[in-house]
């Protein structure tokens, strides 16, 4: 009997963390939006000019993290990237600016919209 009840207890212990685990993860997996945010330095400039040249290191940052559009989304909105000067009205169409083509068409990023 004591061994089961042991055995429940573990059990239940495993279950749990897995749980909370799970619930751990945000829009960007395990990383954090600011931390994502920082592979974005490439695209510094092309975020705060409209006609900035878009950098290729900054369209291959933003093809990887934007195959998670609320990842990317989030990033773009991130204190990270609002303390560096950021303009998400600007950085929003970064993805069009690459070319990427199946970058997420009319997805809502807060109160802008990917073109």
């Amino acid at each position: 009997m004591a061994a089961t009840l042991k055995f429940m207890c573990v059990l239940g212990l495993i279950v749990l963390v897995s749980i909370v685990g799970l619930d751990a993860a945000g829009e960007c997996g395990k990383s954090t939006p600011d931390n994502e945010a920082f592979k974005l330095a490439p695209c510094y400039q092309t975020a705060q000019d409209e006609k900035a040249p878009v950098s290729g290191g900054c369209c291959a940052q933003v093809k990887q993290i934007g195959q998670n559009p609320s990842c990317l989304c989030a990033v773009m909105l991130s204190n990270t990237a609002k303390s560096s000067g950021i303009k998400p009205e600007i950085a929003i169409t970064i993805p069009k600016r690459c070319n990427i083509a199946n970058r997420p068409i009319g997805y809502k990023c807060g109160s802008y919209t990917l073109p």
